[in-house]
């Protein structure tokens, strides 16, 4: 395989739920994490970026987890960029165990972004050229055809904005929000189910000092869940999102 990148992990204390397993935030972290190297080993670090008031803004992602790592296990993850458009790249992941097995694949639709006019703005021609492409796919679990909003019923829960909750872009950041998602699952479901597969879509953003309205239903199929987060303040719609859990074993 051309034009990917890896990172290996050992998983840690504070990453594991309580039954050992590394929780899905923390998996998501892990995921942005290896993107954010992958950025920073072309020579177009965040940071760096940041300084030109660029950034990357994530609009939809999905996750299909084969299981979770336990503690202490090292894993790699991999990951490339299968597509381009003028503003966004298409980055896909797998989680590969100490034998090369895949535990799970991710993929994200990322948009370039000027932080200072929240708009988006042409990829540079350098990031393109030293990413390259490959065209693979690691996960087709994403279809947004999928992602209906909930607009009936009251909120599961209501959550402040913390200033802990913001990233550098000057909004909420997207592991967040799946933090809020899980946060309003049923106990039930939590202590005896793993997220299997979680597909997002993101449209408004949230930012410090305002409040986030969790709405839940399940889904037309056992052990799924329909997601819709909005801003309390404007009622706009900040993300979609459908889950699906299996039995702990």
């Amino acid at each position: 395989m051309a034009h990917y990148f890896e990172r290996t992990f050992k998983l840690r204390y504070f990453e594991m739920n309580k039954f050992g397993m590394a929780s899905p935030t923390a998996v998501l972290t892990l995921l942005e994490e290896t993107a954010a190297d992958h950025c920073y080993h072309i020579g177009y670090g965040l940071y760096e970026l940041e300084k030109q008031h660029i950034g990357w803004i994530l609009i939809s992602g999905a996750i299909d987890m084969v299981r979770y790592p336990l503690y202490k296990e090292k894993i790699t993850i991999r990951t490339w960029i299968s597509d381009y458009s003028l503003v966004k790249g298409y980055r896909e992941n797998v989680l590969l165990d100490e034998d090369g097995r895949i535990i799970g694949r991710a993929k994200g639709v990322w948009a370039f972004y000027n932080i200072l006019n929240r708009r988006p703005v042409p990829i540079f021609d350098g990031i393109k050229s030293l990413w390259g492409v490959n065209p693979e796919i690691s996960t087709y679990a994403n279809n947004e055809k999928e992602l209906q909003r909930i607009d009936h019923g009251i909120p599961k829960i209501e959550l402040d904005i913390y200033r802990s909750d913001i990233d550098g872009n000057k909004h909420v950041n997207n592991i967040r929000y799946f933090h809020w998602m899980i946060e309003s699952m049923p106990e039930e479901i939590v202590d005896n189910y793993y997220l299997k597969i979680i597909n997002a879509k993101f449209f408004s953003e949230a930012a410090y000092g305002g409040k986030v309205q969790v709405y839940l239903e399940e889904g037309p199929e056992d052990l799924m869940f329909r997601h819709t987060m909005k801003n309390s303040s404007n009622g706009k719609l900040c993300v979609n999102a459908n889950s699906v859990w299996e039995k702990i074993p």
